[in-house]
């Protein structure tokens, strides 16, 4: 059987929680920056190996808490329908207003959508060339430019969006 360590099981364990409590947090109020989003989707795979070093290290106590505490088997349970709740598709909301606004962003030709981004035509046409992303005629979209390349078009967009220095 593998040993596991309470002694690093627990510190790693509080540790990513309060990373993934703080980027979580940020993320809710639209107030991340930098890298928190990905520090908080990549160091959610730490959390659940240490949530899991966590358990394994406690395993008896915990086994002990949860058949003995009707407590605990609520909580589970409530939380057990929380993540089966959270796979019903909602239609009711729809698609997010900036997905759809990136949408209608990248199907414009672009002489229409550089205006959006306070660009003139021209000026867009230089910032995608100078991102790697030439594109001489106005009438094409960003949408045509990236191929349906997803990694493509969030460049396109960005520079397309992105302020002049």
């Amino acid at each position: 059987m593998i040993k596991v360590s309470r002694e690093w099981a627990t510190p790693v364990t509080v540790g990513v929680f309060v990373v993934m409590a703080v980027t979580g947090l940020l993320m809710f109020f639209h107030l991340d920056m930098g890298l928190n989003k990905a520090a908080h989707e990549w160091l959610g795979w730490l959390m659940v190996a240490a949530v899991a070093a966590h358990g394994w290290a406690n395993w008896p106590s915990l086994r002990r808490h949860i058949t003995a505490s009707r407590r605990a088997q609520l909580v589970l349970g409530v939380s057990t329908v929380a993540l089966a709740a959270s796979f019903v598709v909602s239609g009711s909301d729809g698609p997010s207003p900036p997905l759809l606004a990136m949408q209608a962003i990248g199907r414009a030709p672009l002489k229409v959508a550089a205006p959006l981004a306070g660009k003139t035509l021209a000026q867009a046409q230089a910032d995608l060339a100078a991102a790697g992303l030439p594109m001489a005629d106005g009438d094409r979209s960003l949408q045509d430019l990236s191929g349906g390349d997803r990694r493509k078009m969030g460049l396109a967009v960005r520079t397309l969006l992105a302020s002049a220095p």
